[in-house]
């Protein structure tokens, strides 16, 4: 299983490796005119084509969602809907591989399709467990946390129990049950059997802590996680942690090293700019020439409301617009960071009637989240 449910959870990250409006000529034989993900595969002439039996095309998709999460690199997700191409949106497709066309959907935030081929896909086969992690992971990108649960239970009846546990674990924190949440993640991070495993669980435990206003726990959880595995999902979570708490040195230390993604060069931006630091302005620079490649692209922009919406409440401090950006966004997806940044935008904008409608929704969907309503736990 993948950690993050093959699910995109929380803040997600683009990298628009293409040259920027404006040519650069080198001036000098050692000059650095773009740095490559950390990661990269090579390429055969076929390496964009379907494999040719559906074993081996799901093999070559896996490892491009693979890469596709560790480098932020999004030409990743078209390289693994071309090994899936001859069952693509086919309704006789193997279910596995109509999981792996959602997890691609989900990847590009087509929520709505991606939960239309799961939907068919479990009804196809209810023992399809990680088609039932996508759903839950779905439902609660959603906010719709019963359904979520509902989910949850169809993995344990799949016969996934640690997997479904975990499942249950997360929804349920989301609601308010954060004793429950420690001592169930706690439990199973003790009998977790491999590193990768454990890294997912702490993963989880982090977010869980953060939501119940425990910041220094969730720190040590974040730390923990990430020894025991790297991942872009992770340092970005805590980096925002250590943002949120007037931590910006420590959170470049974090995001050093990492792929150079949407989500990264903003926060690095954000971290130098709090910290005095004027070459902020140059990565400031660096996301407006991105956005105008989206543009020329074709690409939707509202897809990118989220790290749009932050652009515009931190480095612009454009607040009516964050206020704009972060409502729209929430059309689209309703993590806990959605609905933060959404607070954090109207509080910041005096946006009294967007705090009331935001309130409201919040309270609707039931989230508990401590750094939302200012309240610990």
């Amino acid at each position: 299983m993948n950690k993050r449910w093959w699910v995109c959870l929380g803040v997600i990250v683009s990298m628009h490796m293409a040259q920027a409006a404006t040519p650069i000529n080198a001036t000098e034989r050692d000059q650095v005119i773009e740095k490559l993900p950390f990661i990269t595969k090579s390429r055969s002439a076929a390496s964009d084509t379907a494999a040719p039996n559906p074993q081996d095309a799901a093999l070559g998709a896996r490892e491009m969602i693979t890469a596709a999460r560790q480098t932020g690199d999004t030409r990743y997700w078209g390289r693994a809907q071309a090994m899936l191409a001859p069952w693509w949106n086919k309704p006789d497709a193997p279910t596995d591989l109509m999981v792996l066309q959602a997890t691609i959907q989900q990847g590009r935030h087509e929520f709505s399709e991606a939960r239309s081929v799961l939907t068919r896909a479990v009804k196809l086969n209810p023992a399809q467990a990680q088609g039932w992690l996508n759903l839950a992971a779905l439902e609660r990108l959603a906010g719709n946390y019963a359904r979520a649960l509902q989910a949850c239970e169809a993995v344990a009846r799949a016969g996934q129990a640690l997997y479904a546990q975990a499942c249950q674990l997360e929804t349920q924190s989301l609601q308010g049950k954060t004793n429950e949440a420690r001592v169930g993640l706690q439990t199973l991070i003790s009998a977790a059997d491999n590193t990768a495993t454990r890294a997912w669980l702490l993963s989880l435990m982090a977010e869980s802590e953060e939501r119940a206003g425990k910041d220094d726990a969730a720190l040590r959880a974040y730390q923990s996680s990430l020894k025991h595995e790297s991942d872009l999902y992770t340092s970005i979570a805590l980096s925002d942690l250590l943002l949120r708490t007037g931590k910006h040195k420590q959170a470049l230390k974090v995001l050093a090293g990492l792929p150079e993604t949407d989500a990264v060069v903003l926060r690095q931006a954000t971290a130098k700019k709090r910290g005095g630091d004027a070459s902020w302005v140059e990565l400031r620079q660096t996301l407006r020439e991105r956005q105008v490649e989206l543009k020329r692209r074709g690409d939707k922009l509202e897809l990118h409301g989220r790290e749009e919406a932050l652009i515009a409440l931190w480095l612009d401090e454009d607040f009516a617009k964050a206020t704009t950006m972060a409502e729209r966004n929430l059309d689209l997806q309703k993590e806990p960071i959605d609905w933060w940044v959404a607070i954090q935008s109207a509080r910041a904008a005096s946006d009294m009637p967007a705090l009331a409608r935001l309130r409201g929704d919040i309270q609707r969907t039931g989230l508990v989240d401590a750094r939302i309503q200012g309240e610990k736990s």
